[in-house]
């Protein structure tokens, strides 16, 4: 009978995210003195810090087990948590809460790449890179022609990496990477690096790996090659498991999260800022055909609409309405507001009305994104959400190329040409 290769129990991941509070654009120095001498001890607390800190947790009470020789596919929306688990199981950082055993040694095949050096021939960042990824020298030896011809660099191996193309340098940290042989191996959707022929040498690999008896855990959104490769799936969801068991039973409780709809109501919100002139009622997520969407699709036409609701009776006038979108990690990505395109809005009608905010081509990178909704009425705040609510951006082919940058490479997509210039 196998023994536990992993158990992991309890686990959770916290994070700290702060948030700056909006300052009026302009305040005039009489106020600020008035406010001073009503209220010193508020005004000096403002003064000091207008900051507040929030906790979110990318991971929580996260129990699983995986037994020697077994092969989890780890699946779910982006920013379901899925590389925060696996960086904690690849020891690159520490949890907040829980315990996890691991019996074996283990590798991760997290971000290829890592440890290699521009100035450094691809031969030399073979044996660096090797070395860095726990490789004995006498096994890469043993190894090296084996990776060089999985890499298909064999003319440039006494050239400097940095004159690699994007693709050539890709294949060449896979191919050392993939020629690892811990007992335990954490792959984080690495297979989707060069072109289509290689990605298919990368699945025929990682399915050599599968079938040696090695314990194996798998993230990558390619559902058909996680069905391929993996016997048995775990699924995230915002931190959480939501499935486990066989990987067929795991991909049908996905295909039923992914249905749901992205809409947010706020009717009954209670930690809401603001004197009520204004409510947010609700927001959803609008596809170029104006249905609702579970998520945007970078590069595609979406509308962000809000529903809000005029609580006072009578017509609202200068009504400012603001959505700030975060990463995941809380950084301010982009903005929309009614003050980057023409002013506030001049009149709203009384009870409810329909805001949407149109995104001729979504330019974010694919994730996970959180925002805060704001709204005011006369010069005074009338509802603030913070945290809103959160919506997905899906990939696609944004530059007609078939490549997109990660989460490390960018916080959003900028269309753009590179052409050889004659030197003057």
């Amino acid at each position: 009978m196998s023994q536990q290769a992993i158990s992991v129990e309890a686990l959770g991941k916290r994070y700290s995210l702060q948030h700056r509070t909006p300052r009026p654009r302009y305040v005039a120095l009489r106020d600020v003195v008035a406010d001073a001498v009503r209220s010193p001890l508020r005004w000096l607390s403002n003064a000091v810090s207008s900051d507040e800190v929030e906790e979110f947790w990318a991971l929580r009470d996260v129990t699983f087990d995986v037994r020697e020789g077994e092969v989890l596919g780890i699946i779910g929306r982006n920013g379901a948590g899925k590389s925060t688990l696996l960086k904690i199981l690849s020891r690159i950082t520490g949890p907040t809460e829980g315990r996890i055993a691991m019996s074996g040694t283990a590798a991760s095949l997290l971000e290829v790449g890592t440890g290699f050096h521009p100035e450094l021939t691809g031969r030399d960042n073979i044996y660096l890179n090797g070395s860095i990824l726990g490789m004995t020298r006498a096994e890469i030896t043993r190894k090296f022609d084996e990776i060089v011809a999985f890499a298909g660099t064999e003319r440039f191996l006494d050239t400097p990496v940095k004159r690699y193309s994007s693709g050539m340098y890709v294949r060449l940290a896979f191919a050392v990477a993939a020629h690892l042989e811990p007992e335990i191996l954490i792959v984080d959707e690495v297979l989707a690096v060069g072109d289509s022929e290689f990605q298919q040498k990368c699945l025929g690999k990682m399915g050599e790996v599968a079938g040696s008896g090695r314990t194996v855990l798998f993230v990558s959104h390619q559902l058909a090659t996680v069905e391929n490769l993996c016997r048995s799936g775990l699924l995230l969801d915002r931190g959480r498991v939501k499935a486990t068991g066989p990987i067929r039973d795991v991909l049908s409780a996905y295909a039923s999260t992914v249905s749901e709809g992205a809409s947010h109501s706020f009717a009954d919100r209670p930690d809401r800022k603001g004197n009520g002139t204004l409510r947010f009622v609700e927001a959803r997520l609008l596809d170029a055909n104006a249905v609702e969407s579970r998520a945007f699709v970078c590069g595609v036409t979406g509308t962000f609409e809000l529903r809000l609701q005029n609580t006072t009776g009578k017509a609202l006038r200068a009504v400012h309405v603001s959505v700030g979108v975060n990463n995941a990690l809380g950084q301010r990505v982009v903005s929309w507001s009614t003050t980057y395109v023409g002013g506030d809005l001049p009149s709203v009608p009384v009870g409810e009305f329909v805001v949407r905010i149109r995104l001729p081509r979504i330019a974010l990178i694919p994730g996970l994104y959180h925002y805060n909704l704001f709204a005011r009425a006369g010069g005074e705040i009338a509802d603030w959400l913070r945290p809103g609510g959160t919506f997905d951006v899906e990939p696609a082919d944004f530059y007609g190329s078939g490549q997109l940058p990660g989460p490390g490479d960018a916080t959003f997509l900028a269309e753009h040409t590179i052409e050889l210039a004659e030197s003057r």
